[in-house]
């Protein structure tokens, strides 16, 4: 990525969260258990949806390849996050920072838009399922995937192609873990006004506009489901209520940030860090708890290694 002549800036310094050495030490620890058991776990997921016959459903088909972007977004900044615990000049190279940028803002628009195809699966499950099959076919299912990532990428390249071309030629740290799309353009030099409405009105309406669809089509799903009968019902709250979980833990922060996105407080980076690092693990925690279809094929897939004769 080749950015302006004007920009002098050839790296930045990520401040990271702390300056004290024990304090680094133990979020170094917690991270790192973190960070593992939260690409494991989704790994797992898509390991046992792709093995086991009987999830070959589209919601199942559209949790795959959510999992698959938690394991992306988990990777674009923890793994050098982890490893600058131990350097004290913690640097990230221009072009470096454009990637970050890149990578997150395409996998955050990705999983927006797949959170609203999954909604969209659980509205037709629900409201209308003698046509589901019909519906929600493996066809349809690889548009709204295709749809997710398009959109996701189309996003982040709206937003990189104002970024790379500032005049960076002050200061270069960036209080953060990784490179923030909101204090990197603080740094420019330049009055960055236009770019902060630019961004938020970019950033604000994909994601007020997803969050909004998916409300709506929640309120649909729970007003059909309390006239449908007591058995049904507690079989649809059940997987319901895990969409609408991971749908609030995603969107609560990334509203948040969007909305608010030039006016940080110092708690903004500890909620970067549940953002980018603890929702994932949280996604595959949530679904595989929540999930009858994935906890009797996890405990089948268990079952086979533990007593593979039986089977």
């Amino acid at each position: 990525m080749a950015h302006s002549n004007e920009s002098t800036v050839s790296e930045f310094v990520l401040l990271g969260l702390s300056k004290s050495w024990g304090l680094q030490l133990l979020l170094f620890t917690i991270f790192s258990v973190i960070y593992v058991t939260s690409v494991l776990g989704n790994v797992m997921i898509i390991v046992i949806i792709f093995a086991d016959s009987h999830l070959n459903s589209p919601m199942y088909f559209l949790l795959g390849h959510l999992s698959f972007i938690d394991i992306c977004q988990s990777n674009f900044a923890t793994p050098k996050m982890l490893v600058d615990f131990f350097v004290e000049l913690k640097t990230i190279s221009f072009e470096g920072c454009m990637t970050q940028i890149f990578l997150l803002h395409s996998f955050v628009g990705s999983e927006m838009m797949l959170l609203v195809a999954m909604g969209y699966d659980r509205f037709v499950a629900i409201c209308k399922p003698l046509h589901y099959n019909l519906i929600m076919n493996r066809r349809v299912c690889i548009i709204f995937v295709s749809i997710s990532w398009s959109v996701g990428i189309l996003h982040s390249v709206s937003h990189l192609a104002f970024t790379v071309n500032l005049p960076f030629c002050g200061p270069n740290e960036v209080d953060s873990f990784f490179c923030d799309l909101p204090l990197v353009i603080k740094l420019a030099c330049m009055d960055t006004y236009r770019m902060e409405i630019l961004t938020l009105a970019n950033s604000g309406l994909i994601s007020l506009s997803c969050f909004l669809a998916l409300v709506i089509s929640y309120i649909i799903i729970l007003v059909t489901v309390q006239r449908q009968s007591s058995s049904g019902s507690s079989k649809a709250l059940s997987t319901l209520t895990a969409h609408i979980t991971v749908v609030i833990l995603f969107f609560g922060p990334c509203i948040y940030f969007y909305i608010w996105p030039f006016s940080r407080l110092s708690v903004d980076k500890f909620l970067s860090v549940f953002y980018t690092i603890c929702t994932p693990l949280l996604n595959s925690i949530i679904y595989s708890l929540r999930n009858e279809g994935m906890k009797s094929a996890l405990r089948k897939l268990r079952n086979s290694h533990v007593n593979p004769g039986k089977n």
